[in-house]
């Protein structure tokens, strides 16, 4: 199997199942009444097989982009330019405003 195919598989397990985890937590500590309403209702099963796809795809997006984002190479390259600071000098900017003579902004089109 292809070393990229295999980092998927892995990646997405892991995120589904941090998401049983996670849901498990939800109806557990019974976050917005979750618990009365999945083990209260004769179908409730569904609405968690449901909180756990629907997060597990999500945290398997992010536990895939952490690992593909932690496979990039170490710039071991001197960053940032000189150090030298260059002295701030003040330049002067004339502001004109266009008053038409009845006081009234010109409007330009």
């Amino acid at each position: 199997m292809p070393k990229l195919i295999r980092l998927y598989i892995v990646n997405v397990a892991i995120g589904f199942a941090i998401s049983a985890v996670f849901v498990a937590a939800l109806v557990w500590l019974d976050v917005a009444g979750l618990q009365r309403l999945i083990l209260g209702a004769p179908m409730g099963w569904v609405a968690a097989l449901m909180l756990v796809m629907f997060n597990g795809v999500v945290f398997a997006g992010v536990q895939f982009a952490i690992a593909v984002m932690r496979m990039a190479d170490t710039d071991d390259t001197p960053s940032g330019g000189t150090r030298a600071r260059l002295p701030l000098v003040p330049v002067r900017v004339a502001a004109t405003s266009r008053i038409r003579s009845d006081n009234r902004p010109d409007s330009r089109r």
